[in-house]
C-alpha cells in the first residue's frame, strides 16, 4: 500500500477519535494560538514534539534556515511575512518563537557555492549572510552562525511596526532557539547573558532580542562569539 495513504488513513481512524471534540471546538470556535513558531524546513525540527503542543496551540511558518524577510519588502513578497502579520494582526499572538537548529544545511550552504539553477534559494539565503564568520566552515563556526543567525531574525522581526508596538507594549515576547538534535536539547537566547543557554538550566524560555538599550546585532554576535571563545 502506498506509505502515504497508509499514514492519511491511520490519522483519520487511530489519530483523529481521539481529538474529535477539540477538532470540533476549533472549527466552531477559531483558532487561538499563543505562539507563532518560526522555524527551518528541515525535517529533524518537529515543533510539536519541541513544545509538547497540539492542535490549535502553534502558529507555524518554516522556511529554509527560519528566516524572516525584512519587512520592507525589497526581497518581493514573502509567505513568512504575511504569516508574521497575520498572526499580530489577526490572531493576536503572545509570543514568537525563531527556532535554528544544529546541523542546518541552509547556514552550512552560505559557506559553498549554490547550484546555478537554485536562483531562489540563493536570493533567500542572502538574508542571512550578515550572520557569516570571515573563516572557513568548521563545526563550531557552524554552531556560531546558526545561532547568529537567530538573533538576527530576532532583530529583523522588530522592524515590524506590529510587532515593535506589541513588544514595546509588553503584549508580546520573542523568543531565540537553537535545538541542538543530538542532544534533544533547545538552548535558548538569554539577551543578559548574550548567548544561548540550555532550557534544563536556566528559568525562562528565552529572551529577546536585545537590552533596553537595544544593542545591535553586531554587538549580540560579539558576544555570542566571546562566549565561544571562552568554552
Amino acid at each position: 500500500m502506498d506509505e502515504l495513504l497508509q499514514r492519511l488513513r491511520q490519522f483519520h481512524d487511530d489519530y483523529f477519535p481521539q481529538y474529535e471534540s477539540r477538532f470540533r471546538n476549533l472549527v466552531h470556535d477559531g483558532q487561538h494560538p499563543t505562539t507563532l513558531f518560526v522555524g527551518c524546513s528541515d525535517s529533524r525540527l518537529v515543533p510539536y514534539l519541541l513544545t509538547g503542543s497540539g492542535p490549535g496551540e502553534l502558529f507555524i511558518v518554516r522556511n529554509v534556515g527560519a528566516l524572516v524577510p525584512p519587512y520592507d519588502g525589497l526581497h518581493g513578497l514573502h509567505g513568512t511575512a504575511a504569516a508574521i502579520e497575520f498572526a499580530m494582526l489577526n490572531l493576536k499572538v503572545s509570543r514568537i518563537v525563531v527556532c535554528g537548529h544544529s546541523h542546518c544545511g541552509a547556514m552550512k550552504a552560505l559557506y559553498e557555492e549554490v547550484p546555478a539553477a537554485a536562483k531562489n534559494l540563493k536570493g533567500w539565503l542572502d538574508m542571512a549572510r550578515e550572520a557569516t564568520l570571515p573563516v572557513q566552515v568548521s563545526d563550531e563556526a557552524l554552531r556560531r552562525t546558526e545561532q547568529r543567525a537567530v538573533v538576527l531574525q530576532l532583530e529583523r522581526l522588530m522592524d515590524y511596526p506590529m510587532v515593535r508596538e506589541r513588544v514595546e507594549k509588553r503584549e508580546v515576547t520573542l523568543h531565540g532557539w537553537h535545538y541542538v538534535i543530538e542532544d534533544g536539547e533547545v538552548h535558548v537566547f538569554d539577551v543578559r547573558s548574550g548567548g544561548f543557554l540550555p532550557a534544563s538550566r536556566v528559568d525562562h524560555s528565552g529572551t529577546g532580542p536585545y537590552k533596553e538599550s537595544e544593542e545591535s546585532s553586531e554587538a549580540i554576535f560579539n558576544e555570542i562569539d566571546a562566549r565561544w571563545s571562552r568554552q
